[in-house]
């Protein structure tokens, strides 16, 4: 089997020669099931401690400038870390530009927002605590001025850190960012079936995962993360991987899903002419939980995602057929997950 990219952007190059390697040559597999954990960069190390106070953070509304919205606000780890609207609404009832995209699994992306600005989830994070439309805090000192005040967070500082005065805002920054890295949801269907177990998917989903390839769809979504390149393994942390939507334009899509509205992605962070309209490719895994779909949360369901997404990107009308069975190869990609009690603030 080859698979080609089409319309995918490594790293500001078009991609046109990605391909999976003949059984003799195996060089690249397109999908692999997802590791336990993802990379952890050398300069922010897991320990207990810090992922303790990370989520502590995560599920505190106090981090946020009228102490309204926590990060669990927007990427509600009980309903697939998403919030389910079509854009949020952050501090002061200011809504956000885009739809809120999963936290599950996002550890192994290599840029951040729909838009790739940022590097690496620690400045995701603290551009979302200083962003007017998110957490609203006017500068770092004055996100972190309130919960220097607690006692309880001077010691999980300290126990996380160090120091004589250890509630700083990189080491807030650096805790939620190993909160984050722990989201992760292996074991999933499609995982098992990867890993060897052929009954793990039903006929449907297998149908499914072979249109899933034909069509093109894998040509962004392949890999763990079914993104594109995870940290390391073709490309650096900060290098994003992105993809043209709409890449086929004229269809009825665009006017009734605002396709093509002031919302330019990547051009608005570069400036590239080329880049308007390019987006970071989203995980796929864990799909089913994350509606409504894309940057503007303009599509309520899974099975019009697939018609918006196969006329765009391949100028294809799908069959209802077709789309029920690539709709259960997505169901296969959702994971398991921690106990509920666990997804809550402690």
């Amino acid at each position: 089997m080859t698979l080609v990219l089409r319309s995918c952007v490594l790293a500001g190059a078009v991609l046109c020669a990605w391909l999976v390697a003949a059984p003799e040559a195996r060089a690249f597999e397109p999908f692999s099931p997802l590791p336990a954990a993802p990379p952890i960069p050398a300069e922010n190390p897991q320990t207990p401690a810090k992922v303790a106070l990370g989520r502590q953070l995560f599920f505190d509304p106090r981090l946020s400038v009228d102490g309204r919205v926590s990060c669990n606000s927007c990427h509600d780890l009980r309903r697939g870390g998403a919030d389910g609207r079509k854009v949020s609404t952050g501090a002061r009832g200011v809504a956000t530009a885009r739809n809120a995209p999963t936290l599950w699994n996002a550890a192994y992306q290599t840029a951040y927002f729909w838009d790739g600005r940022a590097a690496s989830l620690e400045e995701a994070i603290a551009g979302h605590i200083v962003d007017p439309a998110i957490m609203g805090q006017p500068d770092a000192g004055a996100a972190l001025a309130s919960l220097g005040r607690l006692a309880l967070y001077r010691k999980q500082f300290s126990a996380a850190f160090g120091g004589w005065r250890p509630v700083k805002y990189r080491h807030a920054v650096d805790a939620l960012a190993a909160y984050v890295r722990t989201l992760v949801t292996p074991g999933g269907p499609f995982d098992r079936y990867l890993e060897g177990d052929a009954s793990a998917l039903s006929e449907a989903a297998r149908r499914g995962h072979g249109l899933f390839v034909e069509k093109g769809c894998a040509a962004c979504h392949f890999w763990v993360n079914l993104a594109g390149p995870v940290p390391g393994l073709a490309i650096p942390m900060g290098k994003g991987f992105y993809e043209l939507f709409p890449t086929y334009r004229g269809s009825r899509y665009e006017a009734e899903y605002g396709l093509l509205g002031a919302d330019m992605g990547r051009f608005h962070i570069d400036g590239r002419v080329e880049h308007q309209y390019l987006w970071r490719v989203p995980t796929l895994r864990n799909v089913e939980l994350t509606a409504p779909y894309f940057h503007n949360g303009s599509v309520a369901t899974l099975e019009e995602a697939v018609r918006v997404m196969a006329k765009t990107q391949f100028d294809l009308d799908v069959n209802e057929g077709e789309v029920s069975d690539i709709v259960a190869f997505l169901h296969a990609l959702t994971g398991e997950f921690p106990p509920p009690e666990s997804l809550t603030a402690p």
